[in-house]
């Protein structure tokens, strides 16, 4: 009888697995996370791992409502906290592509232009207003969707109604986001030969299969059938605008246009959940 030892291929698949895990954290939040042995992360491979952290993500911001409102904070404030709290976790990173993104494809000329203005660290008209309606829409969905549930509620279960609502809200926009910002990366050429999303690589088709599969199984989840079937139109809807719209202007991605398709979908989400919750 032979005594056959840990599987090489195995261990090579687990610490595979934890790398790809450490490298979309590292990449999507601000937790001080360094990859094992000084090897550089690969964010491509890790694009699987994307709804996991924006789950993660906006699981964290529900938890920061549930306190605040539990402490008699009122919705209105306790959704600002949670959503402050989601963008002290990822540093604004997708926010700060939601600006650039609005300043170079609103503002430029050209697709040169159009490049170099994103690329400008300073933030444009176009830019600012895309900020005031991304904020101002995600927090109406979430006011909108917690208050709905209240005035729908008895005394009893009305507080916990709401909270659960509005935690599950975050949690599935935070997967469903995430997973589609991988599709522009997946889908179409990196715009400029340099910068985040070049430098990062093309992403497996693997990894781009799996990170579609994991934000839609989270969502269906999370959700009842009706409003994840809504929440996935309207996902698919926003990805579909994003490829044409980069495709055309600029020829490709950018890290950019990542992050703009991460807030454009996360508000998409939010607001077909509300809609189909107070529709209900």
């Amino acid at each position: 009888m032979t005594d056959s030892g840990p599987n090489p291929a195995d261990a090579s698949s687990s610490h595979s697995r934890l790398a790809d895990i450490a490298a979309a954290i590292q990449l999507l939040t601000r937790i001080p996370l360094r990859s094992r042995a000084g090897a550089p992360a690969n964010y491509a491979a890790a694009a699987w791992v994307f709804p996991l952290v924006g789950a993660t993500i906006g699981f964290l911001g529900g938890l920061v409502f549930l306190v605040a409102n539990r402490v008699g904070i009122g919705i209105g404030s306790a959704t600002l906290l949670a959503i402050g709290a989601q963008v002290l976790l990822t540093g604004g990173l997708h926010e700060d592509g939601l600006a650039d993104a609005a300043d170079g494809l609103g503002g430029g000329r050209d697709r040169e232009q159009k490049l170099a203005i994103m690329r400008d660290s300073r933030i444009g008209t176009y830019g600012v207003i895309a900020l005031i309606l991304a904020f101002g829409l995600r927090f109406a969905a979430i006011d909108e969707l917690a208050n709905s549930l209240i005035s729908s509620s008895d005394e009893y279960d009305q507080t916990v109604s709401h909270i659960s609502a509005v935690i599950i809200a975050l949690t599935a926009a935070g997967a469903v986001s995430r997973s589609a910002m991988v599709v522009p990366w997946y889908v179409l050429p990196a715009a400029r030969s340099n910068g985040l999303a070049a430098s990062g690589g093309a992403v497996p088709t693997g990894s781009a299969v799996a990170s579609t599969l994991l934000g839609a199984a989270l969502a269906f989840l999370l959700l009842p059938f009706e409003t994840w079937a809504t929440v996935m139109g309207a996902a698919a809807v926003i990805c579909g605008l994003v490829l044409v719209i980069a495709r055309r202007q600029v020829g490709g991605h950018t890290g950019d246009v990542l992050g703009a398709t991460q807030q454009v979908s996360e508000i998409a989400v939010l607001l077909a959940i509300a809609a189909v919750t107070i529709a209900i």
